[in-house]
């Protein structure tokens, strides 16, 4: 009796931590992107307060600079915060890298535009960019690896499905706030003060975030893997087999930056100016597209965990490479045809997107997993994701062709194809005591 109730307290308590350290995990990939997505949607306001200038185009790439800035910084936060992750336990780097993320975020808040204290301002933007950048680094491979690792059995890919599921909430949350603001103040008061707000509101979300992460313990996992051992699995494996294996793991990934950041990012942009749709129906569509994508990524996570993440990924690759240039078609149909692409759109964002994080994890030993993990996916997002509105503008542009910007998602989603052929079964170098 004394045991089965001392049986059923432990199963409680696990059950418990697992549920905090899903919450303190996903919640700071939703502070995460909803600030990218929110810089993202306030650029053009940004553009006259910290880079005035005759030339409103100038304004406007220097903006986008500084976005694409904190994407090509992820790969070096990735290796700094995923190092001291692996060395030092998952919890206090989590703790450390959101209280980076969101400082600098509310900071862009209050500081100061240019007309008030001049090149201070656009070089004081720059570095809070730049620790935004080096933060997110760290954040999605950490947060994976905490959420993974204490994942009830069998369960690991709905788990870790959660950081994609906030990831894609945190985008419809900034773009939300930013149409909310556009919609309730007038362009005069958007400038004086109403465009600070958003920024602001990731404050409150911060410390929401930080005090879940406080409340977590270190993952079971890492604490055995960290308990001095004679076995060589417990040492640190060589630098030169970790890149490798990332440059590998790279592969998995490309899809779901692409079509993540091709038919989320660009979008708007894509069916106002390329397609010639009206704004309010671009920002609409997208809303609709994110939303379907936040949808269905836990349920491929949990469909992950029946059937092997490699199934459905390959699943959602070949839907992705087959459907491309049909959907692209839709798109330049109306705005009916339109809708319906950006559904299935969605949809193949979830099913490629819910598996990933538990199978990036899987590819890692527990001393080098937060760093492979965020190294992997940062390295894909800044290649193929952050580079996806340019690389297809330029295709349009070179084309002619509207539908021209099928080919990138089609070449990215073959990638992808080829990288999850070459990996054999489930491999998994979770500890086998969490199968």
């Amino acid at each position: 009796m004394t045991s089965s109730s001392a049986s059923g307290t432990s199963e409680t308590l696990d059950a418990r931590a697992s549920r905090r350290a899903l919450l303190a995990g996903s919640m700071g990939n939703l502070v995460e992107w909803y600030e990218y997505s929110l810089y993202g949607y306030m650029a053009p306001l940004i553009a006259v307060l910290f880079f005035p200038t005759a030339d409103s185009t100038a304004g406007l790439l220097a903006t986008f600079t500084l976005f694409a800035l904190a994407f090509f910084l992820r790969p070096v936060g990735a290796a700094v915060f995923g190092r001291l992750a692996d060395r030092l336990g998952r919890r206090p780097v989590l703790v450390l890298v959101i209280t980076l993320m969101s400082t600098a975020t509310a900071l862009i808040g209050v500081l100061p535009t240019y007309a008030v204290i001049g090149i201070w301002a656009p070089l004081l933007l720059t570095l809070l960019r730049m620790v935004q950048g080096l933060a997110g680094g760290g954040e999605f491979g950490g947060a994976v690896s905490l959420m993974v690792e204490y994942a009830p059995p069998g369960r690991r890919g709905l788990y870790g499905s959660w950081s994609f599921f906030t990831t894609v909430m945190g985008f419809v949350a900034g773009a939300g706030m930013a149409t909310l603001l556009i919609s309730i103040f007038s362009e005069e008061a958007m400038l004086s003060w109403g465009w600070r707000i958003g920024f602001l509101v990731a404050a409150p979300l911060g410390l929401i975030a930080l005090y879940l992460r406080m409340r977590v313990d270190e993952t079971p996992v890492f604490t055995r893997s960290a308990r001095p051992s004679s076995e060589p699995s417990a040492s640190v494996p060589p630098a030169g087999g970790l890149l490798k294996q990332v440059a590998t793991t790279v592969g998995i990934v490309v899809v779901y930056s692409c079509t993540g950041y091709t038919f989320m990012v660009l979008m708007p942009t894509y069916l106002s100016d390329t397609l010639g749709m009206p704004l309010a129906q671009s920002y609409l569509l997208t809303l609709i597209n994110g939303c379907v994508a936040g949808l269905v990524i836990p349920f491929a996570g949990a469909w992950s965990d029946r059937v092997g993440r490699r199934a459905v990924m390959l699943t959602g690759t070949i839907a992705t490479t087959v459907l491309s240039y049909p959907l692209f078609l839709m798109l330049g149909s109306g705005f009916g045809p339109a809708l319906l692409a950006l559904i299935i759109a969605g949809g193949l964002i979830g099913l490629v997107g819910g598996p990933l994080p538990a199978l990036l994890s899987e590819q890692f030993p527990t001393r080098t997993r937060v760093t492979g993990v965020s190294l992997a996916y940062a390295l894909s997002v800044a290649l193929f994701g952050g580079t996806a509105p340019f690389v297809i503008t330029a295709i349009v542009s070179a084309t002619g062709t509207s539908l021209a910007a099928a080919y990138y998602t089609i070449g990215c989603s073959l990638i992808t194809l080829v990288t999850l052929l070459s990996v054999r079964g489930r491999t998994s170098h979770l500890d086998p005591l969490q199968d």
